[in-house]
């Protein structure tokens, strides 16, 4: 089969410039073949990310016996002995009067926090902690919009040894507590309020009754961001004003740990029961954010990441991370396209000449589909525009090349919250396939697995990691055999990591994502991925989005619907359901056509963007709503009830 044109051809100075270019030089590969550096970074593990501790410069404390002591999965052993901390790496390179982190928010206003200034918060707030009895392995817990003081936070707890977990405020009181009562937090920080599309969110009093559901509080830091007046009298626990708390003089000591030394807990969205705490130690963060920021984002001192993200996405966690490079990183509070202003985000991105620009694929549509043109900016800067959150289509691609401008690389990211990374996307030195993500990461041995556990190419199969990555998962909390862990990744294949999307290895060496496996359609045993449907019905201008379902009938029939959202002032009728078939027939094939296309009046999503298929799936055949998904993990809760009474007609049809 002949290879496809690719759609981005690389600059051979930008590649000889890169890092990624220079760290293959270091370890003695050609710099511009990323398939061989792929090949030895995935077949000699200890080899190649002992180079990145050694590239990177990673200070120790103590130093390490060897790389890889146990490559079992799970129970991979990385760097035993070693000691080190993550927030001396994170402020080690800023310079005092460097800008750090820029703080923006959907208004165009911003402030600079310098280097100096977020060493001397950070300091300031671990001696604040400390006094309060924190200490090395307890937890602080933050309910907090994406600003600077989400940012001060996490690296004061870290830089004790604490471990940290963040989640936004747009979480019920409730849905935050059934995180973070989990970890028995110490102590909580939140802020008063939060902007979004014009309107400021008070949450004082949701931050009182958060307080009040975690008994193990010692004390609550408030953060005035808003500038609301203070908390009512009757407070569960100590109050201690950020004020108070990030403006002492202090000296910032940051306390040796060992490698695998929790550093935070991510959570799954939750949509089944409480959601799994999924914990991330020091070092593995340190090695894998440097890899991926510092190789394949090519971030070094001097640029900027700007990624649209909330604080309970591991988009934040990433994000922070760009500190690791010497870089800065903004933080972001309000709307991605709040309605005073669609296209604020790339103004920002100009103004501040950000180097990174990352988004999801529901924006760059949504952008095209307003008319949105973002070459009004001057966008030279911009060298990556990265994209994550679900599988951008091959017609994003056209677009952002021409409104965006093609010095930009397109950069597609699937990964996941387990491993808080990417598993494959592009490098400095990888062209880009429409529709396609460039290569797998470096150190990801990434393979695609059919019905028999065997790895295919050209065809569709199981997402599977077959080596170790240092952020994998040290293990879930509240799981102490492992159990749950084990569970999760690694009972389909042995020693395998089984993630859960339909992927395509192509010969040409890039990666196609076609959805999650869990929800795949299998129609007359065609296995078949609703992403490639989604992507050829959103790309239409008269929808707002879709999602398709297929849903196993308990007479042993097969009931594929296509739920769409028609665009503003669009109403779904036969003209448009034939543009939608023939666009399905065309964009993915005809074996992909749906059994019916209905209009809804929205889709549900996780509270970090993704689409509830196998959910919806599952109230659409009848599971009671309790066992389906918590209403906490939904963006719109009554959408539970609407999927739920749409099932239960359509069985009562099929009774008559």
């Amino acid at each position: 089969m002949k290879t496809p044109d690719p759609f981005f051809l690389l600059d051979p100075e930008a590649v000889a410039a890169s890092r990624i270019a220079d760290f293959a030089r270091h370890v003695g590969v050609d710099g511009t073949d990323y398939a061989a550096l792929h090949r030895w970074s995935v077949t000699d593990l200890e080899g190649f990310w002992g180079a990145v501790w050694e590239y990177f410069g990673v200070e120790a404390h103590s130093p390490y016996e060897r790389v890889l002591a146990e490559e079992s999965m799970p129970g991979a052993r990385w760097f035993p002995g070693a000691t080190l901390n993550y927030t001396h790496h994170a402020l080690r390179h800023l310079t005092d009067d460097g800008v750090a982190v820029l703080s923006l928010d959907e208004t165009g206003a911003g402030y600079e926090v310098t280097g100096g200034d977020l060493r001397s918060q950070v300091a300031s707030v671990a001696a604040t902690l400390r006094e309060l009895g924190v200490g090395r392995g307890d937890r602080v817990v933050g309910y907090l919009p994406h600003t600077p003081h989400a940012i001060v936070s996490f690296l004061a707890a870290a830089s004790l040894g604490a471990v940290w977990s963040v989640c936004g405020q747009d979480y019920a009181p409730q849905a935050a507590a059934d995180r973070f009562a989990q970890l028995a937090p110490t102590v909580l920080i939140s802020a008063d309020g939060y902007l979004f599309n014009g309107t400021r969110h008070d949450r004082r009093e949701a931050t009182r009754q958060l307080a009040a559901a975690l008994p193990t509080l010692k004390a609550t830091l408030l953060v005035d961001h808003l500038g609301l007046p203070g908390l009512p009298t009757a407070y569960p626990s100590l109050v201690v004003p950020w004020e108070d708390a990030a403006t002492r003089t202090e000296e910032l000591t940051c306390a040796p740990v060992p490698f695998d030394h929790p550093l935070w807990v991510v959570f799954s969205s939750g949509t089944t029961g409480l959601p799994k705490g999924i914990v991330h130690g020091h070092g593995g963060v340190l090695l894998e954010h440097l890899k991926t920021l510092g190789l394949h984002s090519d971030l070094g001192p001097g640029d900027r990441l700007f990624w649209y993200t909330t604080t309970h996405w591991m988009m934040w966690n990433l994000a922070v991370s760009t500190l690791l490079t010497g870089a800065a990183t903004c933080t972001y509070d309000g709307s991605p396209a709040p309605h005073a202003k669609l296209d604020v985000l790339w103004e920002l991105a100009a103004r501040h000449r950000v180097t990174v620009f990352g988004t999801s694929p529901q924006y760059l549509l949504g952008m095209a589909k307003f008319g949105i043109d973002p070459s009004g900016h001057d966008l030279s800067s911009v060298r990556v525009v990265g994209c994550t959150g679900s599988a951008l289509p091959a017609s994003a691609y056209p677009w952002v090349r021409d409104h965006v401008g093609d010095h930009a690389l397109l950069a597609s990211i699937s990964g996941g919250t387990d491993v808080v990374s990417g598993f494959a996307g592009a490098a400095p030195n990888t062209p880009v396939w429409a529709g396609e993500l460039s290569a797998p990461h470096l150190g990801v041995a990434l393979a695609a697995y059919d019905s028999d556990g065997l790895p295919v190419v050209d065809q569709v199969g199981e997402l599977v990691i077959t080596r170790p990555m240092p952020s994998m998962p040290l293990y879930f909390w509240n799981d102490p055999d492992g159990t749950r862990y084990a569970e999760a990744y690694f009972t389909s294949y042995p020693g395998v990591w089984r993630h859960g999307d339909w992927i395509t290895l192509t010969s040409h060496g890039t990666v196609i994502v076609h959805g999650r496996s869990d929800s795949t359609l299998n129609r007359n045993g065609v296995r078949l991925g609703s992403a490639d449907i989604h992507q050829a019905v959103e790309r239409l201008p008269g929808i707002a989005e879709a999602l398709v379902i297929g849903a196993e009938e308990p007479d042993g029939g097969y009931w594929m619907p296509l739920f769409v959202v028609p665009a503003t002032g669009v109403s779904l009728d036969d003209g448009l359901r034939e543009t939608i078939r023939e666009a399905i027939r065309t964009g993915a094939s005809p074996r992909h056509l749906p059994d019916e296309i209905l209009e809804v009046p929205a889709i549900p999503h996780t509270r970090t963007g993704k689409k509830l298929e196998v959910p919806v799936k599952r109230l659409l055949q009848g599971a009671p709503a309790e066992q389906v998904v918590s209403p906490a993990a939904v963006d719109d809760p009554g959408l539970i009830d609407y999927y739920a009474r749409l099932g239960a007609e359509r069985r009562d049809r099929r009774k008559r």
